[in-house]
């Protein structure tokens, strides 16, 4: 019997677990992969990747390989029972560096991920191999697999249930899932050589019978249609009542070969909790939500992206453990809210009579016609944003006008010697003092700056080129440096950091984790205090409620 020594082990190598592979592997974490399918699944399933996500597989060098094959900002319309439009959607903004809504073919997403394993000498991925048995002591979790006919025991200080809707890790930790599954069942359907000629998703809202269509790269096509009460599921599902649906998308011509047809419940499920003791959830094993939204995925790449560099610090001993219980401070509620709100959606899709439609309809049209009510459906500004209220934060005392908990973002920024690219190439995986005004360094005593620098930590000072400051004429060797620390100069090209300075003129600088998220923010002033507390988390010896009092005190 073969047996391993790991420091993580990920069960399962869908597009959550092998993204966790690939940040682990940013931080030297010795990982085993594994997944019970020998190759992956020639079926499209996730279709939507959204910036957030994107910027996730930025942080490893796969976002534009991933975008170069993907529908780049698709746009979306809705339409009532009788054909008329009731919303565009098409965002042009790119708050976090990236096209806010594309679409995706995961068999090639699912490749380029595995294939950025092969990069790192730290990641083992093992396929046709089955998890069969866990279980974990004070040091350690023993996993127990099947792979051709062998048993291989992995032991690992950490265990990652990526396994999907299903998950065996779940069961194996007694971990309930909380919420519902909904009655109503859907039929997808995808065609490949597609012939309809529309660039963009349609919904059609019913009270009768819903339906809508995406486009995919390389031809694909998806369609979506409910089931509605009294018909058989398997039934819908033939080939001969597909093709009767897919008639109204198709009236002139042949019907495209469906390469898939299924029957899908849609589950608004989310794990009880998301931790047991060595053994951490992610993506669908963590919570399941209809497809409305197109953040089942996505929501998984939240999970990893901030579990990831988590086990990096602690693993590395730079952190305390303490700092593994904020995963599921900081990502359930937010799961389970984007769970609330995708399964909202799914209601306006299809209101229970004419009546509910015509009040549904009354109020979209007439939010179009309020002064910046069109741009916010336009611009998808409805989307929920994640807010850690509890976990690696700092309460700035400023209330849900504050960006501490939200994500920081991207902007492009030009270096001193003219290299243009987005912030987070500067920032790095690991925890960034991003100054909005000058005199960061300066306001760094020696000692606290040592403190940073041993946690691998940097300063990113911003410049805005103007009229009476040139770009080129800053000299970095001017500045009085009061350590060692890290510091990059970038200019500000697009104003977006000057903004925050505008919108938020008591945050001089903003701490931002290597997750992107705001940790805390403070003035120059305070900016020793803020980075000795903030760093006192990290190392088990603070407090993040009594933190969060002292620094509103202080305001």
């Amino acid at each position: 019997m073969e047996s391993l020594d790991r420091d993580v082990a990920i069960i399962g190598a869908g597009p959550a677990g092998v993204t966790l592979a690939n940040l682990l592997a940013q931080h030297g974490v010795s990982t085993t992969l594994i997944d019970r399918e020998a190759e992956i699944l020639e079926e499209p399933r996730a279709v939507g990747i959204d910036d957030e996500a994107l910027r996730t597989l930025q942080g490893f060098g796969m976002a534009e390989e991933v975008l170069a094959n993907a529908v780049r900002n698709a746009p979306i319309r809705y339409y009532d029972s009788r054909k008329r439009i009731l919303a565009h959607v098409a965002p042009s903004g790119r708050p976090y560096g990236w096209p806010r809504r594309n679409l995706f073919f995961q068999p090639n997403l699912e490749a380029v991920l595995r294939k950025s394993l092969g990069r790192f000498g730290t990641v083992e991925l093992r396929t046709a191999c089955e998890a069969v048995g866990l279980t974990q002591d004070a040091e350690r979790v023993t996993v127990t697999t099947r792979q051709d006919g062998e048993t291989i025991t992995i032991r690992a200080r950490y265990v990652i249930g990526a396994d999907g809707g299903r998950s065996f890790v779940r069961d194996a930790v007694n971990i309930e899932l909380e919420g519902d599954t909904a009655p109503m069942k859907w039929l997808v359907v995808d065609v490949k050589d597609d012939t309809w000629d529309a660039p963009y998703s349609a919904v059609y809202t019913s009270p009768q019978r819903p339906s809508m269509t995406i486009p995919l790269p390389f031809g694909y096509r998806r369609f979506e249609f409910k089931v509605l009460d009294g018909e058989d599921p398997d039934r819908m599902a033939e080939p001969e009542m597909v093709a009767t649906l897919m008639k109204q998308f198709y009236p002139n011509g042949d019907v495209p070969q469906a390469v898939r047809r299924r029957i899908y419940w849609h589950h608004s499920r989310t794990a009880a909790r998301f931790q047991e003791g060595r053994v951490f959830l992610v993506g669908d094993a963590a919570h399941l939500q209809p497809p409305f939204f197109g953040q089942g995925m996505n929501s998984g790449m939240r999970d990893v992206t901030n579990l990831a560099w988590k086990l990096g610090m602690v693993l590395s001993g730079s952190a305390s453990p303490k700092l593994l219980e904020t995963y599921d401070a900081e990502r359930r509620e937010t799961a389970r809210e984007m769970v609330k709100f995708a399964t909202g959606v799914g209601r306006l899709y299809h209101p229970a009579n004419r009546a509910t439609e015509w009040f549904r309809n009354l109020f979209f049209r007439g939010v179009q016609r309020v002064p910046g009510g069109r741009d916010y459906i336009l611009q998808m500004k409805y989307k929920p944003v994640p807010r850690y209220e509890d976990g690696f934060v700092l309460r700035d005392g400023a209330g849900r006008s504050s960006l501490v908990g939200r994500a920081f973002p991207q902007p492009m920024v030009e270096q001193l010697d003219g290299t243009r690219l987005r912030l987070d190439d500067v920032l790095g995986a690991r925890i960034a003092l991003v100054g909005v005004v000058d005199g960061v360094v300066e306001g760094l005593s020696p000692q606290v700056a040592a403190r940073l620098t041993a946690h691998n930590g940097i300063v990113v000072q911003s410049h805005v080129p103007s009229a009476y400051r040139r770009k080129g004429q800053f000299d970095p060797s001017s500045r009085v440096a009061s350590s060692e620390v890290p510091v990059v100069d970038v200019y500000d090209l697009e104003g977006g950091l000057r903004d925050l300075y505008l919108e938020h003129p008591g945050a001089e600088v903003y701490i931002v984790r290597p997750d992107r998220y705001v940790a805390a923010v403070s003035s120059i002033a305070d900016l020793d205090s803020t980075v000795e507390s903030l760093l006192g988390l990290l190392d088990g010896s603070g407090n993040a409620a009594d933190e969060r009092a002292r620094d509103v005190r202080s305001r």
